[in-house]
């Protein structure tokens, strides 16, 4: 099948390359380590070039020989790439703002190989506190097709979003740190000195940080309930191999506490590795949210997407 777009996920420690046929159908796809602040630095020769570059080193690796095989093939990419520290800066699009614009808004950077990569902007509120996200406006396109007119749409990672959606523009959202801070808390802190790892999900543990979140207890704050993860380990409540799903269940827990009650009556999409939105998809029942879902494929749905509202390839009638 004869491929029709390059899609790229370039985030800080990764780039995902997509080959996609007709109707963006994933013909092959690749991960490497080359997430920006993490680029190639072995020189070579590119397109008759000797470079230096790392962001052409990372992209000729990921895709150079699709380009051999099919040099018109567009390019599309999203994430930290068109962050001030990538490849060349997107500029943010304010909220509230219609996803299907984001097409028309695309910031082009030539390679060495002659081929315009196209990045998509990222999004920025600057109502209160000024928050922005780049990748995620895109997994939100991929997942909108044919939903109702409001929905709240959750992506769990180092820095989740909440991201409200209604009829098709992103009106708010939200950043919690979560993951980013159960790693530092478990790796640099004394909550993890009686911490041990462990490989099978320790469900029991995992609810009860939750539900300590949602308690008297919780409403002090996290700064007040973190320290539990170390006394019940001390008063022997919680093994150390239930330690760590105990602060997961206590940090989630806190992050669904700081979303707005209005969002209890709206249906809700999770977004994201499946092991991580399994666990917020149980947070979420026992924090009392009923219609929950999950999303597959949100990236690359969300490039082919958006490349066709760019005019880069053909949409799915056509192809």
């Amino acid at each position: 099948m004869q491929a029709q777009l390059i899609a790229l996920d370039w985030g800080t420690s990764s780039l995902r390359a997509y080959k996609l046929g007709p109707a963006g159908a994933v013909l092959e796809q690749r991960s490497l380590a080359c997430g920006i602040m993490h680029l190639p630095i072995e020189p070579r020769d590119i397109a008759g070039i000797y470079c230096t570059n790392g962001f052409e080193l990372a992209f000729d690796t990921a895709c150079g020989d699709w380009l051999d095989a099919q040099p018109g093939l567009p390019v599309i990419a999203c994430g930290m790439v068109g962050s001030a520290q990538g490849w060349s800066e997107a500029a943010y699009r304010n909220t509230p703002v219609d996803v299907a614009s984001l097409g028309q808004a695309l910031h082009c950077v030539r390679s060495l190989r002659g081929v315009d990569v196209h990045i998509v902007p990222g999004v920025i509120e600057q109502v209160g506190l000024p928050n922005v996200m780049r990748g995620e406006e895109t997994q939100v396109v991929g997942v909108l097709q044919g939903l109702g007119t409001q929905v709240l749409i959750g992506l769990p990672g180092s820095h989740s979003k909440w991201v409200e959606v209604i009829e098709g523009r992103i009106t708010h959202f939200d950043t919690f740190m979560t993951g980013e801070l159960f790693a530092v808390l478990s790796k640099h802190s004394i909550l993890g000195r009686t911490q041990q790892p462990c490989d099978q999900f320790q469900a029991e543990a995992f609810d009860r940080g939750v539900q300590v979140a949602l308690s008297k207890d919780g409403q002090r704050g996290v700064l007040s309930t973190l320290f539990s993860a170390r006394t019940l380990g001390l008063t022997a409540e919680l093994s150390p191999d239930q330690q760590p799903d105990y602060l997961s269940g206590l940090l989630i827990g806190h992050e669904l506490a700081g979303l707005p009650d209005h969002a209890r009556h709206k249906p809700i999409i999770l977004v994201g590795a499946a092991p991580l939105c399994a666990r917020y998809q149980r947070a979420l029942a026992l924090c009392g949210f009923a219609h929950v879902s999950l999303a597959q494929e949100a990236t690359e749905r969300g490039l082919w997407q958006l490349a066709v509202a760019a005019g880069l390839t053909q949409p799915v009638t056509e192809a």
